[in-house]
């Protein structure tokens, strides 16, 4: 397993219509993509939104996010979702604890 840790760095003004994207919407487009969705925080600041996705390996990385940023909801809505985000950060994670 791998996943990625994303940390997004919400506009000013612009957390609680994140949630409500986030969570109304994004998250059942990340699930119908195959992509398993661990856990969300938002930090103490309210300034970045922190989740953690994650795959069966790192070629499945690539396989899923093409069918997601692939789906005509994505091409119609990437503007409007990425309008929210000052600053993007993916970094690849990999576990260390025993199954």
């Amino acid at each position: 397993m791998v996943g990625q840790l994303r940390i997004y760095t919400i506009n000013k003004g612009m957390m609680e219509s994140w949630l409500k994207l986030f969570n109304e919407e994004l998250i059942s487009k990340i699930i119908e993509a195959g992509m398993e969705l661990q856990s969300a925080w938002v930090n103490e600041e309210n300034t970045q939104f922190i989740h953690i996705r994650t795959f069966n390996s790192k070629d499945e990385i690539e396989e899923k996010e093409a069918k997601f940023y692939g789906t005509d909801w994505w091409k119609e809505n990437v503007d409007f979702i990425r309008g929210h985000h000052a600053h993007r950060e993916i970094i690849l994670i990999e576990p260390v604890l025993p199954n």
